[in-house]
Order: C-alpha cells, then structure tokens, then sequence
C-alpha cells in the first residue's frame, strides 16, 4: 500500500517534529532562603551590638547594689535644741529594720492594692499592669494612674534621682531586673518597706508609724495602714500631719481598691472608716535652723567617730533668739530695699556657744554658709586685732597718734571721707577707725605681734604679712570675728566656737558630752578691760553708733572692706556677742553701704527685739 499523496506524487508520511526535552527548573528556593538568613543574622548581630552598647551607656553609671541588704537603711541624725524640741533629721530617720513577717497584713495588703497587687507575679515589670495604667489614662484623657511596680520604685527612689528622662526610666527597669535577680520577692519587700520616703524626715513604715500615730507598726489600725500606704503617691499632699482631709480622702481611695481586689469586703472597709483617725500631736516646726544644723552634721564627725549608726544631737541654738534674728533680718532688708546683697548674722554666748545663725537670704536658693563658710576680707573691722596688740605692747587710750599723711613705699593709705585730724589719741583713733593711725601702729609694734594676736583669738586662716593687714587686707569668716570678740567680752579667756552639747545613741548611751573645764587664758583682765573701753567708744560716740541701743551697754567695731565689697558690724552685750556681715557673693562693690549704716542698724534692730532674751539663752544651756 502506498503511502505516497495521490494528488502529489509525494509520501503521504508527516514529519512529526519531536518534542522538546524538558529541561529541569533551577532550584531557586535554596539560595533565596539563605540570603534571607544570612540578612536577618547580619541584622541580629548589629542589633544585639547596638542593644548592648546603648544598654552599656544607660547602665556604665548604675550605682553598685551588691552590698545592699534587705532590712537596712542608712544612719539618721537627730539635732535637738537643750529642751528637746526637733530642728531636724538628715539621714533616715527611726524605726527598727521591719521584717516582712512582722509587718501587720493589713498594712502590706494596703500597699499591694494601690502600688502593685501583681507583685509575687512579675520579675521587675508589669505589662498587664502599664497596660492596665495606659488604658485608664487615655480613658480619663489625663495621666491618673502609674505602671511601675514597686521593685522600680524601689529602684528610682533609692538608687536614682528623681529626674523625668528617658535615660533615668531606662535605669530604673535596669535596676529592676537587677534587685529581681539578686534578691528575693520578700527581701525586695523588706528593703522597700525600710527605705521608701514617707514624709516629716520618716524613711520606711515603721519610722511613719512612730511619725504620725505615735506606734509600732504592728500595732497600726487598717484605716492607719490605708492612710501610710496612700502616702506613698505624694508624701507631703497627703500628710496627715499638714493635710488630714486630704490623707483620709487617699486612704478611702487606698482602701477601695482592698475591696476591688478581694483583700477587704466593703463592710470591712465601712468599718474601719467609721472608727476615724487618732493622730500623733506635731510639734511646732521651728523655721530658719538649716544653716546651723548643716553647720553642726558637717562638725559631728570632729566629735564622733562611728557615723554608721542613729544619733541624737542636743545643740546650743535658741529657738527664740533664731526666730528673732531671721525677722530683724528680714524687716532689714525689705525696709532697705536690698535685693542682690547677702546677709549673714550670728550670735554666741561670752563662752562660744552658738545661739543663733543665719548664712544667707534664702536657705531654698544655696546652702552656701556665709556666716561659717565664707572667706571675707576684713576691712576695718581687723583693726581689732591692731589695737589688743598695741594694748599688749604697753600702749594705752591717752598715747598720742598723727591723723594725717603716711607713705610707705609706693603704698598710701588714706582714712575714709579723706579726712585728717591732726595728734589724736589712740582711743579716739579706734572709735573713729582712723586708718592713717592703725598703719602707724601697726608699723610701730610690727606685723608679726598682730598676726600672732589673731591667730590666738581664733582666726585660722592665712594673714597678710605687710602693713596692709592692719586695714583688713586678709579674709576671715564671721564665725572666727565673732569668737575673737567673745575673748573680750568674757574677760579675756579662750574661745571655741560650738554648737553640740551631746551626742547619744538611739539607746540612750552618751558618745559624748560637753564638759565644763577651766578655760585658758589669753588675753590679761587689762588689756582684755582696756579692748572693753575701746569697743564702748566706738559704740557710745565712734563709727558704731548707728546700733547703740538706749539703756543697754554694748560694745562694737565697724569694717568696710576696698570698693564697699564687705560691710561688718560686730559687738556685744553683757550675755551675748553678735556678728552681721554684708556683701555681694562674688564681691562685687555695694551702693556705698559701710559697717556703720545698715549692718549696724540690723544689730540695733535684732538687739532692740530681744528685750532680755539673750540672758536666759546663756542660762538655758548653761
């Protein structure tokens, strides 16, 4: 049969073409897959060294935790006046260390509802809980409830400051997770019921309980332990001490949510609101003190060794005297109109004894203790020292001296106002604080005898060793003039300024204790009676008679030191020797205002407000 086309001539056969052999799919699946894992490696590891670098850069300044221990807090200190009332309490103050099984339920209950009632549940951080607090604020459209547990302000509130950042936030859930690895739930809880601020100077839940409702802790009521708790929000809004409606209108709050997590019934909650609050009796807050007690903690540790434990401080300040000296001030500088210019007084009893101080304007702006810790110069005031040499020397009231020209070297003092009076005598020469006669003086009886003088009479600090001494070239502190002058004012015999009287224990025992010894020495009852006479003339007729006060025997010497940077008044009566300094912190040149004008008006002012006192503060710490 053929297979030819019959209308062709030609094979009928097709030439079917073969197909195409299939060639096989590249596997792009593997590649593709690693280059992913290889992207997302690369991408974890710069991330986990970003993570630990910028971790590294909060945490390189955490403070070190690993000494602390559950139930400890730092020492307190107690400053006390001699008839037992508080000025105040540095450190954290009383209170036995309580133990999470002493600490009474209600009161740990309390503290759970409000700060942290998933505590036993979380390891430093409670997302439910910022979940929970970031709801109910977005809800109420104003920030009404926090989400941090209380191992976080455990954290913030020892170990950090209370500054709002991003980088402070991210140290305290560091922190966090660090005291969670450390210790454990109940050695945190035992640490934050020791530490954690409660206002009135009370550190920790027991101290509290003793702070405003005069108990244990253990002893405390629900609606006392409602009340604690509540403070934790705002220490000082909610005092029950300063704002008890307020302080029970948080513990209703504090006690709501009990009932809300099943810790109280409601009846349990109406019951203890109905048995009301039985508050401790605060005594009255003496104001104006905190320059003589940060005075007295920085001189403690001359007179105690052991720091690392309670004390009790009984210092010299008379709370009546302080109170006057802070009004006269006060009254001064608004009657004056001074507003740049800084004061600063003191007063002391003939044996040094501290009665009152006041280091500057305004405690709350700088703690800068101008009555103690300010370096000065003297001016005319260290005629003073001039004068008992001279006295010491054998010179007396009726030797004569020339008010007039001097030159030595290229050096030409000149007395103020540019006056000369001709051959006066000494007395009059100091009463006027000529300063042409105090050079003469000084230059006749050397510079040594004087520097010699000065350092006997307390000043510590380094003198001028020229002639330009004797017009106050050298700096001192109010609180070393005032001493010096309370050599004269007692006769002549030595003085150490102070202002402890007795340190003790939280128990009762006595680390130290003021005794009365016999003084030395220093100055002869003549030249110690003459110094007397000449300080009166300056105050009866003499540059310092802007504070005499009518009635009263006083004595006293002015000093303006170059370009009016510095003006003192210091002088005393028959129980107490009082120093007023004036100047600029960065000494720049006052209006013109010397020792005489307003200085001296203050120290007239203040002596005129005592009417007496200062003779009872001598005999209430005698």
């Amino acid at each position: 049969m053929s297979n030819k086309d019959p209308n062709s001539g030609k094979s009928s056969v097709r030439k079917v073409k073969s197909p195409k052999r299939a060639s096989p799919k590249k596997k792009k699946g593997k590649p593709f897959k690693w280059g992913v894992v290889r992207i997302g490696l690369i991408l974890f590891i710069w991330a986990s060294v970003i993570g630990t670098a910028t971790l590294g850069w909060y945490a390189y300044d955490l403070p070190d935790i690993r000494h602390l221990k559950p139930g400890t807090r730092r020492a307190s200190i107690s400053l006390l006046t001699t008839e037992g009332q508080t000025l105040a309490i540095y450190g954290e103050t009383s209170g036995r260390p309580l133990k999470v099984e002493d600490a009474p339920t209600s009161l740990l209950q309390a503290i759970f509802a409000i700060e942290d009632h998933r505590f036993y549940d979380h390891w430093g951080l409670d997302f439910f809980g910022l979940l929970r607090a970031f709801y109910t604020n977005i809800r109420e459209g104003r920030v009404v409830q926090g989400g941090s547990t209380l191992t976080q302000q455990l954290a913030k509130n020892v170990f950090l400051s209370s500054n709002r950042s991003i980088r402070r936030k991210v140290q305290e859930v560091i922190l966090a997770f660090w005291l969670e690895h450390k210790f454990t739930k109940d050695q945190i809880l035992s640490i934050y019921l020791n530490r954690v601020y409660l206002g009135r100077g009370a550190f920790g839940f027991e101290a509290a309980a003793q702070t405003y409702f005069n108990k244990p802790v253990r002893f405390l009521t629900l609606l006392e332990s409602a009340v604690l708790a509540g403070l934790l929000k705002a220490p000082s809004r909610y005092s029950p001490a300063s704002n008890p409606e307020l302080a029970l209108k948080r513990a209703k709050v504090v006690l709501m949510k009990m009932v809300d997590v099943g810790f109280i019934s409601e009846q349990t909650k109406e019951a203890a609101l109905d048995q009301g609050l039985q508050l401790k009796k605060m005594p009255e807050k003496i104001e104006g003190v905190r320059y003589f007690t940060d005075w007295i903690v920085d001189e403690l540790p001359l007179y105690v060794s052991d720091m690392n434990r309670d004390l009790v401080v009984v210092t010299t300040l008379d709370p009546p005297l302080q109170k006057k000296a802070d009004k006269a001030l006060a009254q001064g500088l608004k009657d004056f109109k001074l507003e740049d210019e800084q004061v600063a007084l003191l007063s002391m009893s003939p044996d040094g004894a501290v009665r009152a101080m006041v280091g500057g304007n305004a405690y709350g702006k700088t703690q800068f203790n101008r009555a103690t810790q300010a370096l000065r110069q003297s001016g005319s005031i260290f005629k003073f020292f001039v004068y008992l040499a001279a006295l010491e020397a054998g010179l007396d009231y009726k030797t004569p001296v020339k008010d007039g020209p001097v030159r030595f070297g290229n050096w030409r003092p000149k007395n103020y106002g540019w006056k000369s009076r001709g051959e006066i005598s000494l007395k009059d020469a100091f009463a006027y604080s000529v300063n042409t006669a105090a050079v003469r003086f000084a230059h006749q009886i050397k510079v040594a005898p004087i520097k010699e003088m000065a350092n006997r009479l307390g000043v510590k600090h380094p003198m001028a060793d020229d002639l330009t001494m004797a017009l106050g070239s050298s700096d001192v502190t109010l609180l070393e003039l005032t001493g010096a002058f309370s050599v004269v004012s007692n006769g002549g015999y030595q003085v150490e300024p102070y202002g402890i009287l007795q340190v003790r224990d939280r128990s009762g025992v006595v680390l130290y204790k003021r005794e009365s010894v016999s003084r030395k020495r220093l100055l002869s009852s003549h030249v110690a009676q003459s110094m007397d006479g000449l300080l009166n003339a300056v105050m009866e007729y003499g540059t310092g008679k802007g504070g005499r006060v009518e009635g009263l025997r006083g004595a006293s010497k002015t000093g303006t030191s170059q370009s009016y940077r510095d003006a003192w008044y210091i002088g005393y009566t028959s129980h107490l020797t009082t120093g007023i300094w004036m100047g600029h912190d960065l000494g720049k040149p006052m209006n013109k205002i010397t020792g005489g004008k307003i200085p001296a008006r203050l120290w007239k002012a203040y002596m005129q407000s005592l009417k007496g006192a200062e003779s009872s503060a001598t005999s209430r710490s005698s």
